[in-house]
């Protein structure tokens, strides 16, 4: 099984992020959200991900919700938001993908993710349902949800 870290809040993250803006997901690049955190002065990474021979193939951002907000669940619970999952081409088919966010399944809280076209039957897979969808809220998104075994 891959090993998921937790990714330091440093340039040399931010340089190893370009990598994957270079690889035509733009919308997926963390970089911004990586400066900002650099500006803060964050001591807690809400980014994780997988090196393979000393180079970052895959990477999450996972953000931890408070209970106030949650809108997703029947229980008013804290729970993460899964973000930006990507692997780099060449890397994909190896279990990183999987391995991310089985590693935010660890954790114990739900886990509350916007899944893109094409990526509903991975997710499904790994125990995601879709929300019901509600415009105001979800202004366009597609959630999904997934509940640890004491909350299903």
């Amino acid at each position: 099984m891959p090993h998921v870290q937790s990714l330091q809040i440093n340039y040399q993250t931010l340089e190893e992020f370009k990598k994957f803006r270079e690889n035509g997901l733009e919308e997926l690049s963390m970089s911004e959200d990586l400066r900002s955190n650099l500006v803060e002065d964050n001591s807690v990474s809400p980014f994780f991900g997988i090196y393979e021979d000393g180079k970052l193939v895959a990477r999450i951002s996972l953000y931890k919700i408070d209970a106030k907000y949650n809108q997703y669940t029947e229980t008013e619970t804290d729970y993460h938001e899964l973000m930006k999952l990507e692997v780099l081409p060449g890397y994909k088919g190896k279990g990183y993908g999987t391995a991310l966010v089985e590693y935010a399944q660890s954790l114990g809280l739900p886990v509350k993710t916007n899944v893109r076209l094409g990526a509903q039957e991975f997710f499904l897979k790994l125990g995601f349902q879709p929300v019901k969808y509600d415009p105001v809220r979800d202004r366009g998104e597609n959630p999904y949800v997934w509940l640890p075994e004491q909350q299903r």
